[in-house]
């Protein structure tokens, strides 16, 4: 799937002149985005000891950043493997139980799942106008608006369904929701709840900065801010979506970018060196922090 999109994404840009971008790529800008999306990598390090001290876990704060770092390594190759990984050497390393450590990173995914939705909202909001143009011009008002009330009256009666439920498959969706609220509650519920929450915006805050301090590197290339969003939404959801993005990342992102008008050899061109650039750090680091866990934590015992 993977290399067919990769296939796909360069049909609309020749290798020779994607090369050439890379050649003539302002890379201080480049590296002014890495240096964000390394602050998010320390930050999303250190929140996580907000979580592990209620269950009585102070980990080091050097295994928390080589366990976030290898957990993203592994995303690549196998979608939410991280979390396991992750898991597993604060297991392996600072005796955190796996099952409380995997707890903990999944109440964290529910509050940066929460940011995404934030961060749809203020672009729905910034870009009201520019969306409802798009929406009306390309469908019919009239079929949107049955078809979000077809929506609204459907939740509304599964959710009435689920409240009911007391065996089979809706159970299982009404523990699960009420399992996702009391995560997202908990987080309240802590001790240093205001710094948790101020990091999990600072993360997210350095994921689009990192995305906005990328596209200078492009001469000429204009994004509006609204560009911004939509277009870092659009490459959230294609990391999501494959191992990393690969192939789909710099499509996504293009897609986003010719909604205002942005060429497509320079939007392809960002989006395949934005990839690249946060891929290429996550293998680094990643493989660094690979070697150093062992390495460190012996150093640790010897002392």
């Amino acid at each position: 799937m993977g290399g067919f999109l990769v296939w796909y994404s360069l049909s609309s840009i020749s290798l020779e002149t994607l090369g050439k971008y890379f050649k003539e790529a302002n890379y201080t800008w480049i590296f002014l985005g890495l240096f964000f999306g390394i602050l998010s990598h320390l930050s999303r390090a250190y929140r996580w000891k907000f979580m592990l001290e209620p269950l009585g876990f102070k980990p080091k704060f050097t295994n928390s950043v080589l366990a976030v770092l290898v957990g993203y390594l592994v995303n690549l190759a196998l979608p939410r493997a991280g979390e396991i990984s992750r898991a597993t050497v604060m297991a392996n390393y600072e005796k955190i139980p796996f099952e409380k450590g995997f707890g903990t990173i999944v109440a964290e995914r529910i509050a940066d799942l929460i940011m995404m939705l934030c961060i749809i909202a203020i672009t729905l909001f910034v870009q009201f106008d520019f969306i409802y143009d798009l929406l009306t011009k390309n469908f019919n008002p009239t079929k949107i608006i049955i078809g979000l009330t077809v929506v609204i009256i459907g939740f509304y009666i599964l959710t009435s369904f689920v409240k009911k439920a007391e065996s089979g498959i809706l159970l299982k969706i009404k523990n699960f929701v009420a399992g996702l609220i009391e995560g997202v509650t908990s987080i309240f519920k802590m001790k240093n709840k205001w710094a948790f929450i101020f990091h999990t915006v600072f993360i997210w805050v350095m994921y689009v900065a990192m995305f906005w301090a990328t596209i200078p590197a492009i001469e000429g290339l204009d994004v509006p801010f609204g560009g911004i969003l939509i277009g870092f939404i659009a490459g959230g959801f294609s990391i999501a979506a494959t191992n990393g993005g690969i192939g789909l990342y710099p499509i996504a992102v293009a897609g986003a970018l010719a909604l205002f008008d942005i060429p497509t050899e320079p939007a392809t061109a960002f989006g395949w060196i934005m990839w690249t650039a946060q891929t290429a750090m996550i293998i680094v680091f990643g493989g660094l922090a690979f070697l150093i866990l062992p390495l460190y934590n012996n150093k640790k015992n010897i002392q």
